[in-house]
């Protein structure tokens, strides 16, 4: 027998049901009536009536009016009747606080969210953000950044933009350097709307005047590869009027405007460091303590490595066949490899239960032996999982990573770094076999993303004469 609905569950299904109409009207009829017949709502009910009341369709010009004065009119029920408050009712009244051009009202709730133990996303953030910026409020809307970094919410394409549009319209130069930075941290590729603003920027009157004459090459030179490659970070060099033209870029990252060529950006020396840490801290914690900590002093006794080879995943490759098995033969011909492309030998990182493998034949074990004498073979002890290992390694090395493993599994979920990706961008060598021989491919010569001159700023701007 089916059970019978509540008259809340009941409400509850009716405004599912508004939602996926988008029936504002019909919602807030609902509303009133469960008003007058003393239903008990919860943030359920309340939510699903803010979300049609602070929808895009809803506060367009017909119905605009009606969705606040009934959006603010249940949020301020909410309040007085102590209905708990969720991330998405403050996100939705912040929107309806900037439809009514109050982003002051809308970042107060932001602020309100400490207290009530709810944490803001961008989304909260997003309408007081951009109300400020639509009405050149720029000190408050760095603030809102401000209290974003705070609760380690990060911008996105849309967000900077805006911050950027604000900055350079009222000629902040020292903000538009920094979010032409952050933007270069979060995109790859501009939007058409971004790349509008940066051109505006670039051939507006305060671009020319900013930037200092005279500055140290070779520092200038340091500070990028401390950043990874491709941008200083010290600020605007020369002055004079900038020359703004779209151009093309050859296959090796060569522009054919300037005649600069782009590099691989990389994760800067310290995001590298605390990734190195953070990637300790959490091997620690699940391998045998000693074991790894035993690894990072090996490898702080050894010299630089230019590649790290994750070794299970090249001599499984291709061996889920009748016959197939611990391929040395595939693993010797990566090392290889590796070693006449530089004249360095790599480091294979292997599980202690892949060496029974060498044992088969003569040639074999000498092999091993030599890789273990020279330091090209780093044994995982029984029990661990060597994936911590030769990430590590590769890490803190800044060094190539020879595997096809995408690193999509658990222990990389917990590392929860934004900027793994742009990491394995820069490090992680692909791999395929053609008749035994290794075809390695390398990471891409370039990075798509904002970068800098590489030699001095002339290179790209017109000098006053």
């Amino acid at each position: 027998m089916k059970k019978k609905r509540t008259q809340e569950s009941q409400l509850q299904y009716e405004l599912g049901t508004c939602l996926k109409q988008n029936n504002l009207t019909k919602a807030i009829s609902l509303y009133d009536s469960a008003l007058s017949q003393n239903l008990r709502l919860s943030s359920h009910h309340f939510n699903a009536i803010l979300h049609l009341c602070s929808s895009s369709d809803s506060l367009s010009s017909p119905t605009k009016a009606l969705a606040l004065e009934n959006g603010f009119r249940v949020f301020h029920h909410m309040q007085s009747h102590n209905i708990p408050q969720t991330e998405a009712t403050i996100t939705q009244v912040a929107r309806l606080s900037a439809a009514k051009n109050d982003p002051d009202y809308a970042f107060e709730l932001i602020k309100s969210m400490k207290n009530k133990g709810v944490l803001p996303k961008l989304r909260t953030y997003s309408p007081a953000l951009f109300g400020f910026c639509e009405n050149l409020r720029v000190e408050e809307a760095y603030a809102v950044e401000e209290h974003m970094r705070g609760n380690g919410v990060r911008l996105e394409e849309a967000e900077v933009c805006a911050l950027l549009r604000v900055s350079a319209e009222l000629g902040r130069e020292e903000k538009v350097y920094e979010y032409l930075h952050k933007l270069r941290e979060v995109v790859r590729g501009v939007s058409e709307e971004v790349a509008l603003v940066v051109e505006k920027w670039f051939r507006g009157e305060k671009a020319a005047e900013v930037g200092v004459e005279g500055w140290d090459v070779g520092k200038m030179k340091d500070e990028r590869e401390r950043c990874g490659g491709g941008w200083h970070g010290k600020g605007w060099l020369g002055k004079g009027n900038w020359e703004v033209k779209k151009v093309k870029i050859g296959d090796s990252g060569g522009c054919f405007g300037c005649r600069e060529r782009l590099v691989g950006v990389d994760v800067d020396c310290g995001e590298t460091k605390r990734f190195a840490q953070s990637i300790a801290s959490l091997a620690m914690e699940r391998e045998v303590k000693s074991d790894f900590k035993s690894f990072m002093e090996w490898i702080d006794n050894h010299a630089d490595y230019e590649a790290i080879i994750d070794g299970a995943n090249i001599g499984l490759y291709q061996q889920n066949f009748a016959d197939g098995g611990f391929s040395i033969s595939q693993l010797e011909a990566v090392v290889m490899e590796l070693y006449n492309r530089n004249k360095k030998w790599p480091l294979v990182v292997l599980h202690n239960k892949r060496l029974r493998a060498f044992q088969g034949s003569p040639s074999n074990q000498k092999l091993l032996e030599e890789w273990l004498a020279q330091g090209t073979l780093y044994a995982t002890p029984s029990g661990s999982n060597d994936d911590w290992y030769w990430l590590y390694a590769a890490v803190k090395f800044k060094c190539l990573l020879v595997t096809n493993d995408e690193m999509r599994d658990h222990i990389f979920e917990l590392l929860g770094s934004s900027f793994f990706l742009q990491w394995k961008e820069r490090h992680q060598v692909h791999y395929t076999f053609f008749k035994g021989v290794p075809n390695l491919k390398m990471p891409p010569t370039y990075s798509i993303l904002i970068q800098g001159s590489r030699g001095l700023v002339e290179l790209t701007k017109t000098e006053d004469k």
